[in-house]
């Protein structure tokens, strides 16, 4: 058995509890004598009175309602608990001296669920409470085992849903990984690259879905290189010029590779992987962009890819410390890098070194 039928069972064993609202003594004592041996009764004496019972932290479970009484009718207070949903479910049965069709048909046009006249006849009171508070029981168990049932399916849901997204990570950090390993042995610059666009877009103050998109999708920025020679990514001397011209055909080759998805993260890692080498003034590649005409997302990527590759080690070169590259940063500013851009970066040096600290952490454990 469930935890929520076991409370909805719960529910229905209790003794239940009846208002009875009636501005007649003499009518009050009638209804709470055929009643008071099968439930709690409570008793309102006027339409405000009642609603306020209603509304409390301990609402009646059925609504025996006057209709003619002062300030408030009957009619009144069944209108305003049918329109509010904390008070809507409840039974409420009209006990009324008036006779007519129409009294009744308006009574159940407001949502009455039944209609007593005056004088009452106990056994027929009693009859008619116990049947509306079963009805009564039956929906709210019903209810009850619909929401755990949505529940389950909602938690299932949840469930795949994070697999699914955990298992695209995954891939999107491996094809990362597989590019890098190309010509970085450790595999970790994706990793530091993403956490430093995140810092940036932050700065900026990009919506967290963008900025969640932009971290995982700069991941795949360099993954063209699958298509490069090692020759060309591993040679410790400088490229001659036929060699540094295959290696500008890597971002269209990403893009190739990532190809064309409506899944957004995707979309944007091709964006990244096309345009991450494109420079402010107009001198990069692979089509020349210019300015912001470059996507921003290509344009915060290039930033963190040139801080990262700068304070690493390469085949080609030495680690930069952190002062000198933020000063190479600062010199490209408008001119291969967006000027808008690189103070929010260079503003951000706490946290840049943070993440370039817990990664060398993270190597002299390794080393250990």
């Amino acid at each position: 058995m469930t935890n929520a039928t076991k409370v909805n069972i719960a529910a229905v064993a209790k003794k239940q509890s009846v208002l009875v609202v009636d501005d007649t003594q003499e009518n009050i004592d009638v209804l709470k004598g055929t009643l008071k041996g099968h439930y709690i009764v409570r008793v309102a004496t006027n339409g405000r009175v009642a609603l306020k019972v209603a509304f409390s932290i301990n609402p009646p479970d059925l609504i025996l309602l006057d209709v003619v009484m002062p300030e408030m009718d009957g009619y009144e207070v069944c209108r305003v608990l049918k329109a509010d949903p904390r008070t809507q479910h409840i039974p409420v049965i009209f006990v009324s001296g008036r006779t007519e069709v129409t009294d009744e048909s308006y009574g159940f046009s407001l949502g009455a669920a039944d209609y007593l006249r005056k004088p009452v006849n106990a056994p027929i009171v009693l009859a008619r409470v116990k049947t509306h508070l079963a009805l009564y029981d039956r929906s709210r168990f019903l209810e009850g085992l619909v929401q755990e049932l949505v529940q389950k399916q909602v938690s299932q849901f949840l469930k795949e849903a994070k697999e699914l997204e955990n298992t695209r990570m995954e891939i999107i950090h491996s094809l990362g990984r597989a590019a890098e390993f190309r010509d970085n042995e450790t595999g970790l610059h994706v990793v530091r690259l993403g956490l430093f666009v995140e810092v940036l877009a932050t700065k900026i103050g990009l919506p967290d879905d963008e900025i969640y998109r932009m971290r995982y999708a700069s991941i795949m920025h360099d993954v063209g290189k699958i298509g490069i020679p090692d020759s060309i990514l591993t040679k410790q001397g400088p490229l001659t010029p036929e060699e540094f011209e295959i290696i500008k055909t890597h971002p269209t080759i990403g893009a190739k590779i990532i190809g064309e998805h409506s899944y957004p993260l995707l979309r944007m890692a091709k964006e990244i992987a096309l345009t991450h080498h494109e420079k402010w003034n107009g001198g990069g590649y692979p089509r020349g962009l210019r300015g912001t005409d470059i996507p921003l997302s290509g344009r915060i990527t290039a930033i963190a890819d040139i801080f990262d590759a700068l304070t690493s080690v390469r085949p080609y070169k030495r680690a930069w410390s952190i002062e000198e590259a933020l000063q190479y940063l600062a010199n490209q500013s408008g001119i291969a890098l967006d000027p808008d851009l690189v103070p929010l970066f260079l503003a951000a040096d706490p946290q840049l070194r943070a993440i370039k600290q817990q990664f060398d952490d993270l190597a002299s454990a390794k080393d250990r």
